[in-house]
């Protein structure tokens, strides 16, 4: 599958900027305290979509960056009901 949709039926691809809307209590409910807090932050922002998965889930990825020098990220499979198109 190469394209998916957004919660108002708009179509979204890889390279479409979505807004996370929503994020499902099942994907927070594993995660340490410092992950949880790290992927919540996520909700309301924008990100570029870069793949499509086989159910049509759209996955984006925010990064965050120290001050040493190293980083590290979160995916988010997002389905329709939790992005919106923000372009």
């Amino acid at each position: 599958m190469t394209e998916s949709q957004d919660k108002n039926g708009a179509r979204v691809q890889v390279g479409s900027k979505v807004r996370v809307v929503q994020i499902r209590p099942s994907v927070l409910a594993p995660l340490p305290e410092k992950d949880r807090q790290n992927v919540l932050s996520m909700k309301d922002e924008v990100f570029e979509v870069y793949e499509i998965d086989q159910w049509g889930g759209a996955w984006v990825e925010k990064w965050w960056y120290h001050s040493d020098g190293t980083a590290f990220s979160h995916s988010l499979g997002l389905s329709a009901d939790e992005m919106e198109i923000a372009e």
